[in-house]
């Protein structure tokens, strides 16, 4: 497996540094966020509002420009 990639890392490079960030990628979806989280003090957004409050009184029907003749 090492000689091979010292091989591809002479004499095709392309190959070799494609291996190279082909693997950091998945390694640093599982490592980054928990360093964020631990070391740095990162907080995560606050969940987003999925409903509009109402207010509290009465509603009143909407009156001009409707759409009936």
């Amino acid at each position: 497996m090492f000689r091979a990639l010292n091989r591809f890392a002479i004499e095709r490079p392309v190959i070799f540094w494609s291996f190279v960030l082909g693997t950091t990628g998945p390694v640093m979806v599982l490592t980054v966020p928990k360093f964020r989280r631990e070391y740095l003090g990162f907080k995560g957004n606050e969940p987003l509002p999925i409903s509009y409050p109402l207010p509290n009184r009465a509603r009143t029907p909407v009156s001009g420009y409707e759409d009936s003749a």
